[in-house]
């Protein structure tokens, strides 16, 4: 039996009316993917404004840039690792832990994208970046709709994003990449609109949108970006940079819970049955 559960609980048998807002919102964004128009990559798909080879890595910033993930998805597993087994509901840091090592995947992949730009390396580095994205979303979901909205949603990104990017591959088709991504991002932007779950992280959902939205107008001004910094830097280095910076509002949250459990107060969640909130954090003087 999970150790926070309560077998006496009832058991709610209708949604919430943002539990049915969201599964609208996704079977609305299902049917755009499978139905709208096909969208094509474009000609030159792998031509990045930065091309110079630094230390015998070839397109050396584009490539190094991608660092902050993998320091991001390490620094938080470890947050994530010395908040008190008895302080975080084990879904909370299922979520968080699929977020991190998601980030390290994405490190991974677009590692080797970069290193040799190429359709087989865009495969890796999309599919690696599935990961941190369903766990984001889960995370938001959780803290501002329900646990069960989180899971759902984490569990959508998962299977729609891959089989969005395997479509790609065989297709060339991007658009159902793109309702994932750009769909992705207004379901957050709507989730922020919402208040917070009683006990859920704070998580700042307002920073990560705003550092999201910075990533993609650099990544599009890739070119634009390189020739106004005097061929310093590219908009698509800048881009992995703000990218890797949305990782932060998570691992700040896990740091205040942290940080409250070490100075003995009590956690944040007001208690619910069996100490739980109903974010999963335990409202109980820590140790």
């Amino acid at each position: 039996m999970n150790f926070y559960s309560n077998p006496h609980a009832p058991r709610r048998t209708r949604l919430s009316g943002a539990e049915t807002g969201l599964l609208v919102g996704i079977a609305a964004l299902t049917a755009l993917a499978l139905l709208g128009p096909a969208l094509s990559a474009g000609a030159h798909p792998h031509s990045f404004a930065d091309q110079r080879t630094v230390w015998g890595i070839p397109c050396a910033l584009d490539v190094l840039s991608n660092v902050p993930f993998a320091v991001a998805g390490c620094w938080g597993l470890v947050v994530l690792r010395r908040v008190a087994a008895g302080t975080l509901d084990v879904r909370w840091r299922a979520l968080a832990t699929l977020f991190f090592v998601g980030l390290l995947c994405a490190a991974l992949g677009s590692t080797m994208y970069h290193w040799q730009p190429q359709d087989t390396g865009l495969l890796w580095d999309r599919l690696g970046m599935v990961l941190p994205f369903a766990g984001l979303l889960g995370l938001a979901a959780a803290g501002r709709v329900s646990m069960g909205a989180g899971r759902a949603v984490a569990a959508w990104v998962l299977v729609a994003g891959a089989l969005a990017v395997v479509w790609w591959a065989h297709t060339g088709n991007l658009f159902p990449w793109a309702v994932v991504q750009i769909g992705g991002m207004l379901v957050v932007l709507a989730l922020a609109c919402l208040p917070r779950q009683h006990g859920a992280l704070t998580i700042h959902l307002g920073a990560v949108m705003v550092l999201y939205a910075l990533a993609k107008l650099f990544e599009a001004a890739d070119h634009f970006v390189f020739a106004a910094t005097l061929q310093s830097v590219s908009g698509h280095s800048v881009k992995h940079l703000l990218a890797a910076g949305a990782a932060a509002p998570v691992v700040v949250a896990l740091h205040a819970l942290r940080y409250n459990c070490l100075n003995g107060s009590p956690c944040k969640a007001a208690a619910g049955q069996n100490g739980v909130g109903a974010g999963g954090v335990v409202r109980r003087p820590c140790v």
